[in-house]
């Protein structure tokens, strides 16, 4: 246990109604309650650290909640019980914790414990954020104590503590060790006491108060008293004068222990005192090592910052050339690009003027198809008109021979249409085979359009 926490290992505390009896573990024999394990001879003495805290936990909060209901006010700051609540409730989370390694040797914070609350209870993240927010409280310690006391106002303490006991598989493994007394059955008790606070209303002053004074010590004058033993010897002053005697035995080897505690607490600071000037020496070391190495970083740094400029420059200088180079390959490529266009454009008029022929050729012929069909029509009309009429063939021969005459004549005409139609055909065909020419003229000319710009130049 360190040193600077006072559980008075070689003595027990028991609770006699208002009063705490202090004897030494090796006068006196002990019958514990039924919820705490038995204590031998040799027992361990996070055992008899646990049953101290929970009997001064009982005292103090009975006496804590008869002070408010006798007096029927509100608890302030300067009210003695309370403060002793305080400081007690500080000994019971602290009881059993893992250090932290750091440079001022190993530190006891209970404060990460509270913040871990927050994660359980969502409505406790008002509490952490008010207490990391007062600009007046420094370290974890005042943190913590400043956490308590809003939760006690709050009237949420219990609450809070019966969330931590029954994650404690969870969250209190990571901070406690084994046989601290919030992991084992005395931390379930005293979460029980805790309830009974619920029916004091508090008004604690938390920005005035100073909150990261070191570790308070439990005032166990205000509650020791040796047990009274009924005595039936009619000597009544010899029994008063042991009792007495007995009285200041105990509170001689009270002192005597809080002697050694204090002298191992005074010990212990002067070895944290002399690690921090260690540790500032080797720290001015350090910080006169790094001054020397930035110096050097900024020499080298400027040294750097010059070769890039004059790359820099060089690189733009390089840069200018390609930038001209390219600027004239881009003339060269658009003059010989827009001889190409013209060339293009000059083929794709005399495409579109030789299309515009083969279609105004293709109506015409057309209209001569059609021609041709309503005169074959009219002649299969002619020859039905003359199966239909070969009874009045001899009395209609006149007309007979004038058809035949129309008939040649018709036929004359539709010989000349057959020639114009074979003539037209066949420029047709010739028009077909330069439009071929064409297409595949300009399709060449679009797979080479280099080699045609230097053609035509």
């Amino acid at each position: 246990m360190a040193q600077e926490t006072i559980y008075l290992c070689n003595f027990r505390v028991s609770v006699d109604g208002d009063w705490l009896c202090l004897r030494e573990l090796s006068d006196v024999q002990v019958e514990m309650p039924p919820i705490l394990p038995s204590i031998e001879d040799g027992r361990d003495p996070r055992t008899i650290e646990r049953a101290n805290l929970l009997n001064v936990s009982k005292l103090i909060i009975k006496e804590l909640i008869d002070s408010s209901l006798s007096h029927g006010r509100m608890l302030d700051d300067d009210h003695v019980p309370l403060q002793q609540f305080f400081v007690v409730l500080e000994h019971v989370l602290r009881h059993g914790l893992k250090p932290k390694k750091g440079i001022l040797r190993d530190k006891r914070e209970f404060w990460g414990v509270l913040e871990v609350i927050e994660k359980f209870a969502p409505e406790a993240a008002e509490i952490t954020t008010s207490v990391r927010e007062m600009p007046n409280i420094k370290t974890p310690l005042g943190r913590a104590r400043a956490w308590l006391r809003l939760a006690l106002m709050q009237k949420t303490l219990a609450d809070y503590f019966k969330l931590i006991i029954e994650k404690k598989d969870d969250v209190l493994s990571e901070f406690y060790e084994r046989g601290a007394i919030m992991v084992e059955d005395e931390g379930i008790v005293i979460t029980g006491l805790l309830v009974g606070l619920n029916v004091i209303d508090c008004n604690l002053c938390i920005k005035e108060e100073d909150l990261d004074q070191p570790m308070g010590v439990i005032d166990f004058s205000l509650y020791l008293r040796d047990n009274k033993v009924p005595m039936d010897t009619p000597d009544s002053d010899s029994a008063e004068g042991k009792s007495k005697m007995a009285t200041i035995l105990d509170q001689k080897n009270y002192l005597e222990e809080l002697n050694r505690h204090l002298n191992a607490t005074v010990t212990n600071l002067q070895q944290k005192l002399e690690s921090v000037q260690t540790t500032n020496a080797l720290m001015k070391e350090d910080l006169a090592i790094t001054k020397n190495t930035i110096l050097t970083l900024q020499e080298e740094n400027s040294t750097i910052k010059k070769e890039k400029e004059i790359l820099l420059n060089d690189h733009k200088r390089k840069l200018e050339l390609t930038k001209q180079d390219i600027d004239i390959e881009r003339e060269t490529y658009q003059t010989s690009r827009a001889g190409l266009d013209s060339l293009v454009a000059e083929a794709k008029k005399r495409l579109e003027d030789e299309t515009q022929t083969r279609i105004d050729v293709e109506r015409e012929l057309e209209l001569q198809i059609s021609m041709k069909t309503e005169m074959e029509m009219a002649l299969r009309l002619l020859e039905k008109d003359i199966h239909e009429k070969q009874d009045n063939i001899i009395s209609m021969r006149k007309q007979l021979e004038d058809i035949k005459t129309l008939n040649l004549e018709m036929y004359k005409k539709l010989q000349t249409c057959d020639s114009n139609l074979k003539q037209k055909t066949e420029v047709v065909a010739k028009l077909e085979e330069k439009t071929e020419q064409l297409v595949n003229t300009l399709k060449e000319m679009e797979k080479n359009p280099i080699q045609s710009d230097f053609k035509s130049c």
